[in-house]
């Protein structure tokens, strides 16, 4: 039957099914890279509040996109084999924890904000201007969260092209207010920083009423009302947990380890934090086709074995892989080639221009290796119910290899800054092959129970 899927059929899901999310992931980072554009005009004061206060927000978007596909490898499975009722459980269990989650980040960053930043970075007037970011886009927990949540849902349920209709104009929509806030156009407050996040909050707002009001009040596939949130669904809790939660802590690390690597680049200097913010939003750009190709990858896996095709789940697998290792390449190919051009359109310090552009290399080498690795762990194995073993490795490879190498490298032996940035990055280059022999082992494809089943 061959390694590769030669079906045309295939080819045109992936793009069907990735190219809009590819696409609304682009507008996202526009938007987040329009808003590290604006603040750098003011000053790099505020430009590393805001890359410390936005990474709070990272932190809880990790753990939103874990529960979002956790419940997304259940969703796909159950899609695949016309569960409907099993998949309605998925989604009020779903929402259950987003609910608890959101309250928890707004209790906590509520009360101790200028406590969680003085993690991040030991600068007293960064800490100030990122508490004042925090408290404006305080309410952006709740609407993030049920708004990432149900946008997961809605490309499981094959309607893609609603969120990115929905992200076109909050794209538009968070540029305007943030010109209008940062700067005091139109008579508006100059804001500064404060701007960027009142501007942040418009725009979730409406991305939280187009999205959830569209899912729970217009869409017919699912059928799912907000009154179903509090259905009977404990028959499913055991197997949602068992799925569910291994991705849930595997992106909530992700996200930890981002914050860590934050706090070491925080504590390397300000000067060196601004560099690696710039450079972050370029690394997102690449990673937006990895995430389109690594979240078809689980709905098509998941549809697959739900259909009960495990050998053509593999051979999907395989493919994704091949496509993932040709998509790094030219990711970071093109990261390199255009690094004289991004970080030539900030106004920054000669010292700043220079470690940028070392770390623009660091990051166009690791991306060669970040595609494939993200689209195997997020993507294939994922689909195929292999959360544990995920867990495991993130857990293992980030903790214990790049985090600590990373702040020897940083904060110990004062390396260079491409080779800071490439320690701190080293789990994408373990993971990318570690999980292609998980693939081929074939111990990734997992049974996945229905509601009630068993009990």
């Amino acid at each position: 039957m061959g390694l590769f899927v030669r079906d045309r059929g295939f080819y045109k899901k992936v793009l069907v099914i990735g190219g809009p999310i590819a696409a609304q992931q682009i507008i996202t980072v526009g938007v987040n890279m329009m808003d590290t554009v604006m603040l750098g005009q003011l000053n790099e004061t505020a430009l590393s509040a805001a890359a410390a206060a936005t990474q709070i927000h990272s932190l809880f978007q990790f753990m939103s996109m874990g529960m979002g596909m956790g419940a997304s490898v259940l969703i796909a499975r159950y899609w695949g084999a016309g569960d409907m009722p099993s998949l309605r459980k998925a989604l009020s269990l779903m929402y259950r924890c987003c609910l608890i989650i959101s309250l928890l980040f707004t209790a906590v960053v509520g009360l101790t904000p200028a406590g969680v930043l003085a993690l991040l970075t030991p600068y007293p007037k960064v800490v100030a201007e990122g508490v004042r970011y925090l408290y404006w886009a305080l309410p952006c927990f709740f609407l993030f969260g049920l708004s990432t949540t149900t946008t997961i849902v809605l490309r499981n349920l094959k309607q893609m092209h609603i969120p990115l209709i929905v992200s076109v104009g909050a794209f538009f929509i968070n540029i305007f207010f943030n010109w209008l806030f940062i700067f005091g156009e139109l008579g508006a407050p100059a804001m500064g920083v404060a701007g960027a996040a009142l501007g942040t909050l418009i725009s979730r707002c409406f991305e939280f009423a187009a999205i959830c009001g569209y899912f729970f009040l217009v869409e017919k596939k699912a059928r799912f009302r907000v009154r179903d949130i509090l259905d009977p669904c404990g028959d499913l809790a055991p197997e949602y947990l068992r799925i569910s939660l291994p991705v849930m802590v595997s992106d909530t690390l992700l996200g930890l380890g981002n914050s860590v690597t934050m706090a070491v680049v925080g504590h390397i200097g300000d000067t060196f934090m601004s560099a690696y913010t710039i450079t972050h939003v370029t690394q997102q750009i690449a990673t937006v086709f990895t995430s389109g190709l690594g979240q078809s990858a689980v709905i098509i896996t998941g549809n697959t074995l739900g259909e009960g095709d495990p050998d053509k789940a593999q051979r999907q697998g395989v493919t994704f892989t091949a496509l993932g290792f040709a998509l790094g390449a030219l990711c970071g190919g093109a990261i390199v080639l255009i690094s004289p051009l991004v970080v030539g359109s900030y106004k920054i310090l000669p010292e700043t221009h220079a470690i940028a552009m070392e770390l623009m290399r660091s990051v166009g080498v690791i991306t060669m290796f970040m595609a494939p690795a993200s689209i195997l762990t997020k993507g294939v194995l994922r689909g195929g119910g292999d959360t544990r073993f995920l867990m495991i490795a993130d857990v293992v490879f980030l903790w214990v290899v790049s985090v600590p190498l990373g702040y020897l490298a940083g904060l110990v032996w004062c390396w260079p800054p491409f080779w800071v940035f490439l320690c701190l990055r080293l789990d994408h280059v373990i993971k990318a092959v570690w999980c292609v022999f998980r693939l081929r082992g074939r111990k990734w494809i997992k049974k996945i129970k229905a509601a009630g089943e068993g009990v």
